[in-house]
């Protein structure tokens, strides 16, 4: 999909599609912006709505995304920190467990542009942790509770915690780590069960109680999380 990119609100996709009759933009699951636009409409219809939006777009992206709000000592996941240290230039980057902010005096946590790289960081820690432990958890669960898979695909601009294809491959997302471990087990347990049930009938969820006996109650709980970083 074709990228715009505005000063403020770093990247844009644009998505054109026949069936669309105006100029929209949103909030995408990774947290930038998307536009969907007409077949044919020209490009600066867009800029120009973005020029007359950007209170409402401001609006918009803090309402969707409070995650995005950085503070120093913040948790990051499971092992990470964010360390805020004082410096003549901006900069981020993950070192070790602690996702180092060099900060001037000038700038704070919640400027667009600072916000934007420390979330990239964010999610470089996140993507680690992710691969460092979620294939091997997998794993574990498959083989105690009898399931199989064929691969597993992380993600994080995804609207969901996980997914499950027909040919057995699950997809995960790397926010998972933000949740505590018993939800993670219960994504996990939710997908290995769509590889014998790709649907939510009463079978499919006696195949995940097999597995999460407390499923109910974790169900519940993961609705008050959201899939964004």
């Amino acid at each position: 999909m074709p990228i715009i990119q505005d000063d403020e609100f770093g990247k844009i996709t644009v998505r054109r599609s026949a069936k669309a009759t105006q100029v929209r933009l949103r909030v995408a699951p990774d947290g930038t912006l998307r536009a969907s636009m007409p077949m044919y409409a020209p490009i600066f219809l867009l800029k120009r709505l973005i020029k007359s939006s950007r209170t409402e777009l401001r609006n918009l992206l803090a309402q969707s995304n409070p995650t995005n709000e950085f503070k120093d000592g913040q948790q990051i996941g499971k092992s990470h920190t964010i360390i805020v240290r004082p410096a003549v230039r901006f900069s981020t980057k993950v070192k070790g467990q602690h996702i180092l902010v060099e900060l001037p005096s000038s700038a704070t946590l919640n400027d667009p542009d600072v916000m934007r790289a420390v979330r990239d960081s964010v999610i470089a820690a996140l993507r680690v942790e992710a691969k460092s432990y979620l294939p091997k958890r997998l794993a574990y669960l498959a083989n105690q509770l009898g399931f199989s898979y064929e691969k597993v695909r992380f993600s994080h601009a995804s609207g969901r915690w996980g997914s499950c294809s027909s040919n057995g491959t699950i997809s995960l997302n790397i926010a998972l780590m933000k949740l505590p471990f018993e939800l993670i087990d219960y994504v996990l347990i939710h997908e290995l069960a769509h590889t014998l049930q790709m649907n939510h009938s009463t079978d499919f969820w006696a195949l995940v109680q097999q597995g999460d006996p407390g499923y109910k109650q974790h169900r519940k709980l993961l609705k008050a999380e959201a899939p964004s970083i």
